[in-house]
């Protein structure tokens, strides 16, 4: 058990209670503790009935059972994967940044699950965060399954097509996949290589609760630098996880 605490209090600071709520919540559903019709997402409800919390609980639950329990641990690896990722790569050390993105992201999924009627949302924000990533990263080369390889701003569309064949829904990665451009578009792509303006920025009252460590390897607002790709060195056999990355000439 010291081993598991220690491996949880190794993950960041906001990724951590991110995988922490999207286990606690579908216990609490699968438990029968609080029932599952409270926490996904009925415009009815939130909007009649002002059950605020929906868009909050939807985000984290996720129906776990003998045909969706798959699909659930795949995307749960998927949130702690490239969550961590990211929180420790192109946002080390600015955790109001980080905030920004996820609450950004979030609020644009929670308006597309009103607008469409979704009732579960954890699906679309990790695939955002996934999506980010990739982009971020995107001449990165990666593995996936039975050693496949491919650079990593291809990675959101194999996993689109991924979940799909064991069981989830096309509608839910590609929400995911097109909010995460928006803000990669709006906070990257239009400011930096297209010379507009920005329109994303950090509010300050986020920099108050989560000021800026020292010693972040990336500064906000740029993608993190890369280096000139070189040839491959040495074969290395062994084992990837699912879409994680490696540069080429890396030892």
């Amino acid at each position: 058990m010291s081993d598991i605490g220690d491996w949880f209090k190794s993950i960041p600071f906001i990724t951590r209670y991110w995988f922490a709520g999207s286990i606690l919540v579908p216990l609490i559903g699968k438990l029968g503790l609080i029932s599952p019709m409270y926490l996904v997402l009925w415009p009815e409800n939130f909007f009649h009935k002002f059950q605020v919390w929906r868009p909050i609980t939807s985000t984290l639950y996720f129906p776990v059972g003998p045909g969706t329990g798959f699909l659930y641990l795949v995307n749960l690896y998927f949130l702690y994967q490239y969550s961590t990722r990211l929180e420790t790569g192109a946002f080390d050390g600015r955790p109001a940044d980080y905030v920004f993105m996820l609450l950004f992201n979030w609020l644009c999924i929670v308006i597309t699950g009103l607008m469409m009627d979704m009732q579960l949302l954890m699906i679309p924000l990790i695939m955002s965060v996934l999506y980010v990533w990739a982009q971020l990263n995107r001449e990165m080369i990666v593995s996936f399954w039975f050693g496949t390889r491919f650079k990593a701003c291809y990675l959101p569309w194999v996993i689109l097509g991924f979940n799909y064949i064991i069981g989830g829904s096309v509608v839910n990665e590609l929400i995911g996949n097109l909010v995460g451009h928006l803000y990669f578009f709006l906070m990257f792509k239009y400011p930096m290589d297209l010379g507009g303006r920005s329109f994303l920025s950090t509010p300050e009252l986020l920099y108050r609760f989560l000021p800026n460590r020292r010693g972040g390897v990336s500064g906000f607002g740029a993608p993190p630098s890369r280096r000139p790709a070189a040839p491959e060195a040495g074969g290395g056999g062994g084992r990837h996880a699912w879409g994680a990355g490696f540069r080429l000439g890396d030892d």
